[in-house]
């Protein structure tokens, strides 16, 4: 079950309300407020949409560099309950930073992407620059870029296949490999500005 669905064509597409978007990015905000501030989080009022399970990304930019990213790729938790779990692993848990600190809250962005299912691709030219997150598996090692990032990068098809072969530690023509998998996904993104 994914997000609220609506035809398009003959395929079907998720959408989430702007308010629905509102809520997500108040409680993303307010578990790291909560978390540095060592109290309670008090949270709003959450919908039928906010409560069906699927992947999700929380990315924080300070002063428009990254200042931490973790998410799940399939969602195992209500999108709500993800987000909040998705913020404090951004906040704190990423490997690349320090964990974020108080004076640092006032001075980050928070962004938002909410993944459909994975569809397993045969063909490279399946993959759309900016259309589509990928996700490369192989034995087990896997990597994943968002949507975005491509676009961000100025990346090419194959420039996004070895990035993101390398994110996961594999050659940057692993992607080429018979026993490698590929698969791609969409992303509604939406963050605070």
């Amino acid at each position: 079950m994914y997000p609220q669905k609506e035809k398009k064509g003959n395929k079907m597409e998720f959408i989430i309300t702007d308010e629905e978007k509102k809520i997500l990015l108040e409680s993303a905000r307010e578990t790291i407020a909560s978390k540095l501030a060592e109290r309670k989080a008090v949270y709003g009022h959450t919908t039928k949409t906010l409560e069906t399970k699927c992947g999700a990304f929380v990315t924080l930019h300070k002063h428009g560099q990254l200042r931490g990213c973790i998410g799940n790729l399939i969602g195992v938790k209500p999108l709500y309950n993800t987000i909040r779990d998705m913020a404090i692993a951004s906040a704190f848990e990423d490997p690349r930073f320090m964990p974020l600190s108080k004076k640092e809250l006032e001075e980050i962005d928070i962004e938002i992407s909410v993944l459909s299912p994975l569809v397993k691709i045969k063909s490279i030219d399946e993959i759309k620059i900016g259309e589509h997150g990928i996700l490369i598996k192989r034995g087990f090692r896997s990597g994943t870029f968002l949507p975005q990032v491509a676009v961000e990068q100025k990346w090419d098809v194959n420039e996004l296949l070895e990035n993101v072969c390398f994110k996961a530690g594999m050659d940057k023509n692993s992607w080429k490999a018979p026993d490698t998998e590929l698969f791609v996904y969409s992303a509604i993104v939406f963050g605070e500005k």
